[in-house]
């Protein structure tokens, strides 16, 4: 018996259902071999995990145990449900109509009259990978999408046998090749996605784990056959464990899958997919342009006086929003600041007219307003609010307040937390502010001891009541757009980016070193949501917050530094920064028509794919473009980081009918078109431009 769903066949073997074709990637010539083939893998705390395994999470103990029960399939909908004498497990499919990509999980239910304690259950499992099996391994690789502070979004590839995994064992080897993340910031070393390349078919299989917190992927081999296995977080990697009462269930967290045949078609399939899952903010519709305070200018230390200095510059320029950051509130110096926050009242030391004045003073020249908040902590030494909430609205570790970077981490299970919060809001609503951003600037490990069965599973009930309650938010307030952040890129996972409409993508404070980060971007993040900061004016240090003049800013600051700075903001969403206030009447015109430009796109992007025509960039190379393609056209963001200038862009697949640099568009660089391909000769040193190239399909 086989069954087909939308690229995935599954056959019945003895009982048992199983994925024996994933997107024609991933299957298996060998019928020999299908037996060792699973739709779901499960761990039960007790049972025998059967396999000579070590740390694999594969054949579990309930695995082999699971028999057929019934497949349901709709237009865009399959479920199939699996049992053992213990425990019954829905596997559910969701497909779309206009993209590739599938979602996937699964909901495990304790069928007996005991509790149970579940230690790993995958989201998604497939068996099949590479043509030959392990005899693959030099043919098959993985780009593993690196992420830190600063240096966001950096895939690397490297082949199967480079991670570890040889053709060497014909039975099984205790190797995995393993992404994983432990802790509340999901992406704080790499992204919850990767790319598996197949050189011998010339596929591509893309995927994503969808969660805020703990999640864990696992490639590796059995029988001679590769396999890969999604899911959130598990006891052996991010010490995750859940007791299921008789009756009751357990839902993973969710997985998308797609295949094609290049880089860009996966990452477009799965940008199409990503639409489907945000959700909408109706204020941010037009991906307004975002002036924040911080970057380069005021850093945690804003005040009054130089708000209303700067706030008419900003107006002029054409920003949208005007966003004080850090600092807004408590009366303590700006090097203490992040000890005493945590009971989020306006600084009168800081804004002697009131908070009320300054948004007022914002919106009176015709921008809206938004204060910065890092909800999810108090501070090590705010002692009123420590008070305030209890014990009990902490998270606990070794019968102790997790405690880092001078930050305490709040319970949002907790309804005096999530009250507290609520008022705090509703007054920052009442002061007239339209936008808040939501920082989160540190990691609180493994999770939390109280309430809960484990570490991690404290760490997920609290993660997904913090998302319960940004949402309820968003439903009270829907015209309130709320930033996320963490510490820059630090939670670019799409459990966040479901619920945010902006996502901001670095802290990175090298304009220079900005690119390598903002051409990547658009595989994790959506155009309409990715932040990129647009810093012109780079300051002298975090200490010296008004030391720059007029004159000292236009003698070190040159065009091309305020070109580059608007292109590396045009793919995504721009957040304009620094002192822009100071730049001469020419240099502020570039800004002003960047900004009128980045205005000009913004219906292109919302539906826009990425299009990365030399791959991904790195931090060694002198020369990056990166882009996206709407209707005909494909506009593309080009950097010189210190090479030659000379841009040689294939398009394949592609006739060129007219290429121009669209900003600046005084722009004297020659660009030519070929048949196929367009050539820009920037020169010599740090020059960006960003160009529009009319296509037709080549046929």
């Amino acid at each position: 018996m086989r069954m087909y769903f939308k690229g995935l066949e599954f056959e019945l073997i003895d009982g048992r259902i199983v994925l024996t074709d994933c997107f024609k990637m991933a299957k298996c010539k060998d019928k020999d071999k299908k037996k060792y083939f699973n739709l779901v893998e499960v761990q039960l705390a007790g049972e025998n995990h059967s396999s000579h395994c070590g740390a694999k999470q594969f054949e579990s103990s309930e695995t082999n145990h699971l028999k057929y029960i019934s497949y349901s399939e709709t237009h865009n909908r399959l479920e199939i449900v699996q049992a053992s004498d213990k425990v019954s497990v829905v596997t559910t499919f969701l497909a779309y109509d206009d993209t590739r990509t599938l979602r996937v999980w699964s909901h495990i239910t304790n069928s007996t009259d005991k509790p149970i304690v579940l230690e790993h259950i995958s989201s998604f499992l497939c068996y099949g990978l590479g043509e030959n099996g392990t005899e693959s391994v030099d043919n098959l690789y993985l780009y593993k999408f690196y992420n830190s502070w600063h240096v966001e979004c950096q895939p690397v590839r490297l082949s199967f046998r480079q991670l570890g995994l040889f053709n060497g064992n014909d039975n099984r080897s205790m190797k995995r090749i393993v992404g994983s993340n432990t802790g509340s910031w999901s992406t704080k070393e790499e992204l919850p996605q990767s790319i598996i390349e197949d050189t011998e078919s010339g596929q591509y299989m893309m995927f994503q784990i969808e969660n805020n917190n703990s999640w864990y992927y696992e490639i590796s081999d059995n029988a001679g056959l590769l396999y890969l296995n999604l899911g959130g977080p598990n006891t052996t990697a991010n010490q995750w464990s859940k007791v299921i009462h008789p009756g009751c269930g357990f839902g993973t967290v969710t997985a998308a899958v797609v295949v094609g045949s290049s880089i860009n078609e996966v990452v477009g399939e799965m940008t199409k997919y990503r639409r489907h899952i945000v959700r909408p903010c109706k204020d941010d519709k037009q991906l307004p342009v975002i002036f924040n305070e911080y970057m380069h200018l005021s850093w945690d230390n804003p005040d009054e006086e130089r708000t209303r200095r700067v706030v008419p510059s900003v107006s002029e320029l054409g920003a949208k929003y005007y966003v004080i950051d850090c600092g807004w509130h408590d009366e303590c110096d700006y090097d203490v600041l992040y000890k005493k926050v945590g009971k989020w009242e306006a600084s009168k030391r800081r804004y002697p007219s009131g908070i009320r004045s300054i948004v007022d003073f914002i919106k009176s020249h015709g921008m809206k307003a938004g204060l910065w908040m890092e909800p999810e902590i108090i501070g090590l030494e705010c002692e009123e609010m420590e008070n305030y909430y209890g014990d009990e609205c902490f998270l606990y570790r070794n019968g102790k307040k997790i405690v880092t970077s001078n930050r305490k981490f709040l319970d949002f299970r907790k309804e005096k937390v999530r009250k507290y919060l609520d008022s705090v809001i509703a007054k920052l609503v009442e002061y007239g502010v339209n936008y808040i951003k939501f920082d989160y600037n540190q990691d609180c490990g493994a999770g939390t001891e109280l309430d809960s069965d484990s570490l991690g599973d404290g760490l997920m009930e609290n993660s997904i009541a913090y998302c319960h309650w940004v949402e309820s938010v968003m439903d009270r307030y829907p015209n309130l757009i709320i930033e996320a952040c963490a510490s820059g890129g630090q939670r670019l996972d799409y459990k966040t980016l479901s619920i945010h409409p902006i996502v901001s993508t670095s802290d990175q404070t090298n304009y220079k070193k900005y690119p390598y980060i903002a051409a990547n971007i658009l595989s994790a993040v959506l155009p309409e949501q990715a932040a990129v900061w647009s810093y012109p004016v780079e300051s002298q240090g975090m200490d010296s917050f008004d030391a720059d003049t007029f004159e000292s800013v236009n003698a070190r600051i040159d065009k091309e530094q305020v070109i580059m700075n608007m292109v590396n903001a045009m793919l995504g969403r721009m957040h304009l920064a620094s002192a822009v206030h100071l730049l001469s009447e020419e240099k502020r015109a570039l800004i002003k028509e960047g900004i009128d430009y980045y205005n000009s796109i913004v219906s292109a992007k919302k539906s826009a794919l990425p299009y990365f025509p030399w791959g991904f960039s790195d931090f060694l190379c002198k020369k990056v473009a990166s882009g996206f393609i709407s209707g005909k056209t494909i506009y593309l963001a080009l950097w010189n980081l210190g090479g030659d200038g000379v841009m040689e862009i294939d398009l394949p697949g592609y006739n060129v009918k007219s290429a121009k640099i669209a900003y600046p568009e005084a722009a004297d660089e020659k660009i030519t078109r070929g048949a196929h391909s367009v050539r820009v000769e920037l020169g010599a040193g740090y020059k960006a431009r960003f160009a529009e190239i009319e296509i037709c399909p080549q046929t």
